[in-house]
């Protein structure tokens, strides 16, 4: 029987994470799911949220926005729009990207513009809603 998970996560910028761990829970469009070592496979869109790695009595956790995740094989692959240390989040960039972002779908000149200003905005509000549940 298989004792570490291979877990790697990508963001568009560089790999984040390489490693073999106990066990990793995934921010699921359908909700949490755990992976552990030999897990079956099984490919899923992320939602916004916390990867929580687990290896040898510690916890990492992992903010993560937009992506995909895939169990296989070989292990667990996750590629991610967004993703970065939760302890890096910086809110206060993430509050003034958000206030140009509404400027810029207030003075959209067309609607691919507006669209594309609205769909950034939208993953900065779910990334704050993050952000305020880890808070509390």
């Amino acid at each position: 029987m298989a004792d570490k998970l291979h877990f790697e996560l990508v963001s568009p910028e560089k790999l984040l994470k390489s490693a073999d761990v106990d066990m990793v829970v995934v921010p699921g469009t359908e909700g949490d799911f755990g992976v552990l070592p030999l897990h079956a496979p099984v490919v899923s869109t992320l939602r916004t949220g916390i990867i929580e790695v687990h290896n040898d009595d510690e916890t990492e956790r992992l903010l993560v926005a937009g992506g995909f995740a895939e169990v296989n094989s070989e292990g667990l692959t996750i590629l991610a729009e967004v993703a970065m240390p939760l302890g890096a989040v910086d809110r206060s960039s993430y509050e003034a990207n958000l206030k140009d972002l509404q400027e810029d779908i207030q003075d959209a000149k067309d609607e691919e513009t507006r669209a594309r200003a609205e769909k950034a905005r939208d993953q900065i509000l779910s990334i704050l809603e993050v952000l305020d549940q880890e808070a509390a």
